[in-house]
């Protein structure tokens, strides 16, 4: 999600958006859960300087490649028809695993496993997943594919955003349409803790 969208954000709005943040063919236990049931396949790759990303935007799939063999397959978010997620060429600008916005409104705001791309407005971070685009541009990810494709990624790595990949007619289809629309926010209180980055590296978040 493009994080130009805690621009928009007014006091109202912060709430609302709290969670900015949400096995290829691993399904969802509990639909209920939405993304946080979601653990996917990894594939150790055999030349990690090999690896690439590419990110379906018409299947809303990330998938992480060793060339034509894909190690990593995930359910994501991405910009809506107004505030697309840009395509083209790209590589990883910059990751860390714990960022915060620096300008208001949502200055302090949280975004998870922060990986740049496009330019300094465009990650790919954990955040709420749904099964259409709903983003101002950047790509939310579940949280523990968020974590294993920024554990498999560094910077420098390729990026290649279009409208499809060749693996949408399969891989991409097998995985499951994630919702986290039903979640309840999390305090903001909670969002801004140090408590927040400490909870997501261990693979949890509030009592989701």
């Amino acid at each position: 999600m493009k994080i130009h969208f805690t621009r928009l954000l007014t006091a109202a709005a912060l709430a609302t958006m709290a969670l900015a943040l949400g096995a290829c063919t691993t399904t969802s236990t509990d639909p209920s859960r939405g993304s946080f049931a979601f653990v996917p396949n990894v594939k150790k790759p055999s030349n990690p300087s090999n690896i690439a990303i590419k990110l379906s935007t018409g299947a809303q799939v990330l998938y992480v490649v060793e060339g034509n063999e894909v190690l990593l397959a995930s359910p994501v978010s991405v910009g809506t028809k107004a505030t697309p997620t840009p395509h083209g060429h790209f590589k990883i600008r910059a990751k860390t695993a714990q960022r915060r916005r620096y300008s208001s409104p949502g200055a302090g705001y949280p975004l998870f496993f922060w990986m740049e791309f496009a330019s300094a407005a465009y990650g790919i971070h954990w955040g709420f997943v749904k099964p259409y685009p709903c983003t101002h541009g950047c790509v939310r990810m579940p949280l523990q594919s968020a974590r294993a494709t920024f554990d498999m990624i560094k910077v420098g790595t390729p990026v290649h955003v279009a409208t499809s990949q060749p693996w949408d007619d399969t891989i991409g289809k097998s995985l499951p349409k994630l919702d986290d629309s039903p979640l309840p926010n999390p305090p903001m209180s909670y969002l801004m803790s140090p408590k927040a980055f400490q909870d997501a590296n261990q693979g949890k978040f509030w009592n989701y």
